[in-house]
């Protein structure tokens, strides 16, 4: 399992240069701050995602075991297959309703509904599903790296 976190987590670094110029720092360098708006944030497509699914980075090297923060930009009736982290994930809920679940297997009906303003916190190593509503979601997610994620079933890995 490690050896697919390493890989995951690699593959999550390639997106590192998605963040814009004004990102590209962390406060933990130069003079100690950082402050984005949201039209300064660069979308691009997750690698590690199925198709639909956009990534914005805000801080960090997802590859490092530095903090990281990100933003998930999610359409509307997106699933994310049961899955693994090799960190906490602490998920914040920016826009629309993510419903998240603990779970090995994709059960609509075992997810909570997790409105605007909503937090959810998973373990390393704790299976996880999540789906948007008819509106879509923007979430945003922060942590320590380094970042990867693990699909319970390789079928569901847009990478294989």
């Amino acid at each position: 399992m490690q050896s697919s976190f390493v890989t995951a987590v690699l593959l999550a670094a390639g997106l590192a240069g998605g963040a814009s110029d004004a990102l590209a720092k962390t406060p933990y360098e130069g003079d100690g701050q950082v402050m984005v708006e949201p039209s300064e944030l660069s979308w691009k497509p997750v690698g590690s995602m199925a198709e639909g699914a956009e990534i914005s980075i805000l801080e960090g090297d997802l590859s490092s075991g530095d903090p990281f923060t990100i933003r998930l930009r999610l359409p509307a009736d997106y699933e994310v297959a049961p899955h693994i982290h090799p960190a906490y994930e602490r998920v914040t809920v920016l826009s629309g309703t993510f419903h998240f679940a603990h779970g090995k297997e994709f059960q609509r009906d075992e997810a909570r509904a997790l409105p605007t303003g909503s937090l959810a916190i998973m373990a390393p190593g704790e299976p996880m599903f999540g789906y948007t509503g008819d509106e879509g979601a923007v979430i945003q997610l922060h942590g320590n790296g380094p970042w990867g994620i693990e699909y319970l079933n390789p079928e569901d890995d847009p990478r294989n």
